[in-house]
């Protein structure tokens, strides 16, 4: 059906980041911890839902002259509004990412789908967008962010107070690969997984 198709595109065969490369500043910017990842994927998936399926709402009533500005208007306020939320009940989270949750407001990925796809479809089908591109986004942050975490700190889950679970050896621990939760460790990780994911590809299309 197409609704399912609608949804599921962006796990894999759309994922904004690992295919379509959009959003890679908080992809590389916050995803030191798969918390931080799952906490900066979550607030993009409800701006994204919430910006789809006002603009898709609104598409015949806003001139096109001024299309842009408006997206921004709309995007802009559902960014205030996780914010203030992460804010108030999330507080190490949101010392946590900091800039980069105000900055939800310019993700190219939410332009490009209010853009590409909500001005031009109906509510349903631009939610069903919103939702399957964020989770598909959410899950590419914290693939990213857990693999950086492990590596660089020997566990997982740890946020502002080093609570995180033991994956690795307590000497690993104690000398980890520090790298891998520094600016350069962003780089490395998400190209060797770009690598890895245009390598499957080719092997499939091979066959």
């Amino acid at each position: 059906m197409k609704w399912i198709a609608e949804f599921t595109k962006g796990f894999i065969k759309e994922n904004p980041i690992f295919v379509f490369v959009l959003g890679l500043c908080p992809t590389l910017a916050v995803t030191t911890s798969l918390m931080n990842g799952l906490g900066m994927g979550v607030a993009v998936t409800f701006v994204l839902m919430c910006a789809n399926i006002i603009i898709s709402s609104l598409k015949d009533l806003i001139p096109a002259k001024v299309r842009i500005p408006c997206f921004i208007v709309v995007i802009a306020a559902f960014t205030t509004v996780i914010q203030l939320v992460i804010e108030a009940y999330v507080p190490v989270l949101h010392n946590s990412l900091g800039i980069f949750i105000p900055l939800i407001a310019v993700n190219c990925l939410i332009f490009a789908r209010a853009e590409s796809f909500a001005s031009r479809n109906n509510v349903f089908l631009s939610f069903l967008d919103g939702a399957g591109m964020g989770l598909g986004f959410t899950g590419a942050l914290v693939i990213v962010g857990g693999i950086r975490e492990i590596l660089g700190t020997g566990r997982v889950f740890a946020m502002g107070e080093y609570l995180g679970l033991p994956v690795f050896s307590e000497a690993y621990q104690q000398d980890p690969m520090l790298i891998a939760i520094l600016a350069p460790g962003a780089f490395i990780t998400l190209g060797l997984l770009l690598a890895l994911i245009n390598i499957v590809k080719i092997k499939r299309a091979e066959r």
